[in-house]
Formats: C-alpha cells, sequence, structure tokens
C-alpha cells in the first residue's frame, strides 16, 4: 500500500492537479520569512547602492570600494593603511589588493614607514587628488536615486549608525 499525501487541505486538489502547492506558513514562523528579516533588507539596499554606485561612478573610473577609499583621503589625507581600514572597516587582507589596484592606477602611493616596518602610510597623488573634481557630482546622484529627500536621508542615516553602534557593543560583549 502506497502512502499518498492527503490532498484535502491543498488547494491544488480544487484544480485537479497533483502538484502540492507551497504550505501556508505558520504564525511561528513568521519570523523566518525573509522578508522579515532586517539583515536582508539591508543586504538588499547595499547591493542596489553597490549597482547605483557602478553607474554613477563611471565617469570616475573608480570602484564603490575605492571610491569610499578616496572619500576618507581627500577628507582626512596622509594616513596609515591600518587607520584608512579603520575608517572603512575594512581588514587588511581586503584592503591591501584595494590599495595595490589604486597605487596601479596612478591614484594613491603607499609607503613603508621609515620608523616603522610594519607601518605602511597611503597618500593621493596629484591624480587621486585631482579625481575629486570630477566625483563632486557622485553624492547628489545617489540621493537623487534613491527618492529620500535631505531630511530622510540624514533620519535614515542617523537611525542606520544606530544600529551599527548597537551590533558593534553587542559583538563586542561576546568576545
Amino acid at each position: 500500500m502506497s502512502h499518498q499525501p492527503d490532498r484535502t487541505t491543498d488547494s491544488t486538489a480544487d484544480r485537479g492537479t497533483d502538484r502540492p502547492t507551497t504550505p501556508e506558513p505558520r504564525p511561528s514562523d513568521e519570523l523566518l520569512r525573509l522578508d522579515r528579516q532586517l539583515c536582508f533588507t539591508l543586504h538588499a539596499a547595499s547591493r542596489a547602492f553597490d549597482g547605483l554606485y557602478r553607474r554613477v561612478l563611471r565617469d570616475t573610473g573608480l570602484t564603490y570600494p575605492q571610491y569610499l577609499a578616496m572619500l576618507v583621503l581627500w577628507e582626512y589625507g596622509e594616513m596609515p593603511v591600518k587607520r584608512l581600514g579603520e575608517h572603512l572597516r575594512l581588514d587588511s587582507g581586503t584592503l591591501s589588493p584595494l590599495l595595490k589596484r589604486m597605487q596601479s592606477a596612478g591614484l594613491v602611493q603607499r609607503e613603508r614607514s621609515a620608523h616603522d616596518e610594519r607601518s605602511v602610510t597611503v597618500r593621493l597623488t596629484a591624480e587621486g587628488a585631482a579625481l575629486k573634481e570630477r566625483a563632486q557630482g557622485v553624492p547628489l546622484a545617489a540621493m537623487e536615486a534613491s527618492g529620500l529627500d535631505l531630511k530622510e536621508a540624514v533620519e535614515l542615516q542617523a537611525r542606520v549608525r544606530r544600529l551599527t553602534a548597537a551590533l558593534d557593543a553587542a559583538l563586542a560583549e561576546e568576545a
């Protein structure tokens, strides 16, 4: 005797098909739905920003991670690679190849410290500094594409910063 699935509660039984439908989620499963995950919502927004910045950065020749590094260097100037990584929240394994590509493109120079060979300093080249002018329209283009007005963008950024601080604190507690 083969076991046949009970299709009396399956909505496909009414339509005369043998293909079962996905059951409705149970109330206890509601929190496990993808569309309920804040982390996924932020991940999806991040991926959308990546795509947007790929387009708006095209004229600069920068990738999005390179643009972020350039923002820090335009704002603060020469600094140790370690400090740049702290600003960008990137480890050296990610940052070093990024800076190597930027150096090959003539945007930055890296130099070992004379006082401490383990420390590497990064600075803009004249070409990297001049690129700032071509990047002036990038923030406005991103803001316009976001569909947010300035007040909404500032409020959202403040909330995301609070979220980041809370998550950092939670991670620090476990360390």
